[in-house]
């Protein structure tokens, strides 16, 4: 439709039971689910750079990042003065549209004819290869008929971006609640099967059917170390992914660790063998640990 859409979470969302926290996150969301082919992340910087440019008169401007996790940059005061999120809320963002296959660019506010210039640009240079780990250009330009861009940081699209319905569970839900499973049960949801009430340890919080709750892999403890209905003995708990559930806080409760022809003598009713279909449930790309926890409040 030759569109740009602006997001500005302070002006569209009123409502504190759907508020992302950021502009940023908002907007890196908005560009992953209608599947756009650019971001912007509009700042007070022309891009990100090696060290702090106020202070280190030799801080080298990073214009490309090909792997973010291994992005080497001090966010630490720039972009701080702009909108709810500072550059840091940034970096979040182009992690979370990138892995869902959008480039995510970086670049001055102040200079809003940069998003046309970056844009011409980059729809005429030409992608050779698409390897490499650092902070670097992916691949080789053919740069003989673009004229150099505005300054600015470009985030390059991972070469497996997960699908629309796994980054909305993974990213466009607010975890009510936690189901702890064991390492059995992760095991065989990696391999596509569906969450037995077998495989549950425990649970936590309060939710409702068909919420979206965490998914932690806790080592199982011994009947004689089961403390109440929150064990968590043994090796440190780490989220895996998110799902949505097919049975509330209270019947995950009374069923877990059974097996699912227990579900009807416990319950009194048996919606389905499984808390979770397969389906429903998303796990976390590797090294994407960080996005779990700062998109968690969302």
């Amino acid at each position: 439709m030759g569109v740009i859409p602006i997001v500005n979470e302070n002006d569209t969302l009123a409502v504190s039971e759907i508020k992302f926290g950021d502009n940023d996150t908002l907007s890196a969301i908005t560009a992953a689910m209608v599947k756009a082919d650019y971001l912007f992340l509009m700042t007070d910087v022309d891009c990100l750079f090696t060290s702090n440019p106020r202070t280190h008169p030799d801080a080298e401007p990073i214009e490309v990042v090909s792997d973010i996790m291994a992005l080497e940059a001090d966010v630490s005061s720039t972009g701080s003065s702009l909108g709810t999120g500072g550059m840091s809320t940034k970096i979040v963002a182009a992690k979370l549209g990138t892995s869902a296959g959008v480039t995510t660019i970086i670049t001055k506010s102040s200079k809003p004819g940069n998003v046309h210039d970056i844009v011409k640009y980059l729809q005429k240079i030409r992608p050779v290869s698409l390897s490499g780990k650092d902070c670097t250009p992916a691949g080789k330009y053919s740069q003989e008929t673009a004229p150099p861009p505005p300054l600015h940081t470009r985030f390059l699209p991972s070469e497996t971006p997960i699908q629309s319905r796994s980054f909305w569970l993974l990213h466009g839900l607010t975890p009510r609640g936690t189901v702890f499973i064991d390492i059995g049960a992760y095991n065989a949801l990696q391999n596509k099967a569906s969450l037995l009430p077998a495989g549950i340890v425990a649970v936590d919080g309060h939710f409702a059917q068909q919420e979206a709750v965490r998914l932690v892999v806790v080592e199982r403890p011994s009947p004689s170390a089961l403390n109440g209905d929150f064990p968590l003995h043994g090796q440190e708990p780490k989220e895996v992914g998110r799902a949505l559930v097919n049975y509330g806080s209270i019947e995950i409760a009374r069923i877990k660790g059974h097996r699912s022809t227990h579900i009807q003598p416990l319950l009194g009713y048996a919606d389905s063998e499984y808390v979770a279909f397969r389906e429903n449930i998303s796990f976390f790309q590797p090294d994407d640990k960080q996005n779990a926890s700062d998109t968690s409040t969302m």
